[in-house]
């Protein structure tokens, strides 16, 4: 029943935005989470591209109903497959999740101030992929002053005309794509089995790292106290050398960037085949935690 009503609320989302006939971009605003001031800071980011006109806005109602029949609960950190399944029942070729709160916190410089954030994730929804973050914050000494300022950013400041601009190269990346004759594809690298079990009983000895490198934690990530995954495929050369590495669940806040500028700096013993050594492609996963309070 819930992905029968999914799909009902994806065919109603762009038939309530605009004129079919009107060759614009559309994109679904969900909630930046269940709190008040959460949904005041997505329906001021959803009333703000729709003013500027320049692509088709779903109705806010209508991406609800729809978010919830594919079981979103919130998370800012999706497999591609979670964000193309979220993306397919939205029905719109891009979508924005966030989370926004207002927060009490205290320091050595501040005894007690108030911090009102805005975490807005940008994501493609025919790839799943993350295509922009931004996190905005602003402090007071006063809730109300911090989410105020907080909203008069996301009214008035270039975000909205970022993320517009940022949608169209995309829109416009993929009609190329549509357009472009296919070359032959080549065959596909091998995919490492799920353990070194089932890798033996092939024949099979997966790459091995001469060396294990720890993405660090970046300070982008730190102002959020993001804690989340990030899931890689490498494809490693038969001559153990990274040829490519793909985010197949992103986190945002820098830390997608920094798992692959790490994995690209990596080195391994290739794979091999009975004996003889070969391409093949391997899931690499990294869990980022907020460091420890130093004293």
């Amino acid at each position: 029943m819930t992905r029968l009503l999914c799909a009902i609320c994806g065919l109603l989302l762009l038939a309530s935005s605009a004129p079919a006939q009107q060759a614009k971009p559309s994109v679904s605003v969900l909630d930046f989470g269940q709190t008040a001031f959460g949904k005041h800071a997505a329906e001021m980011v959803r009333g703000v591209l729709r003013a500027k006109g320049t692509l088709l806005v779903a109705d806010g109602d209508l991406s609800r109903s729809a978010a919830i029949g594919n079981d979103y609960a919130g998370s800012l950190n999706l497999t591609v497959t979670e964000a193309r399944d979220l993306g397919a029942a939205l029905a719109t070729e891009f979508y924005i999740i966030g989370d926004a709160q207002t927060l009490r916190r205290s320091s050595s410089e501040k005894p007690v101030y108030y911090e009102s954030y805005c975490s807005i994730f940008l994501v493609n929804s025919r790839t799943g992929r993350l295509v922009l973050w931004k996190r905005p914050a602003f402090e007071s000494s006063e809730a109300t002053a911090a989410e105020e300022a907080l909203s008069q950013y996301l009214a008035n400041s270039e975000l909205p005309y970022q993320l517009s601009v940022t949608i169209w190269r995309a829109f416009e990346d993929a009609q190329s794509e549509r357009l472009t004759v296919a070359a032959p594809v080549p065959p596909l690298i091998e995919e490492a089995p799920d353990d070194e079990k089932t890798a033996e009983t092939q024949g099979l000895r997966l790459p091995r790292p001469y060396k294990r490198l720890r993405p660090e934690y970046p300070e982008t990530a730190a102002r959020a106290e993001a804690e989340a995954t990030v899931d890689v495929t490498v494809d490693v050369g038969a001559d153990g050398e990274v040829a490519d590495v793909q985010v197949v669940r992103w986190a945002g806040f820098g830390l997608d960037e920094a798992t692959v500028a790490t994995v690209r700096q990596m080195h391994f013993f290739p794979a091999k085949k009975n004996g003889v050594a070969i391409p093949m492609r391997v899931l690499l996963r990294y869990n980022f935690r907020k460091p420890p309070l130093t004293k």
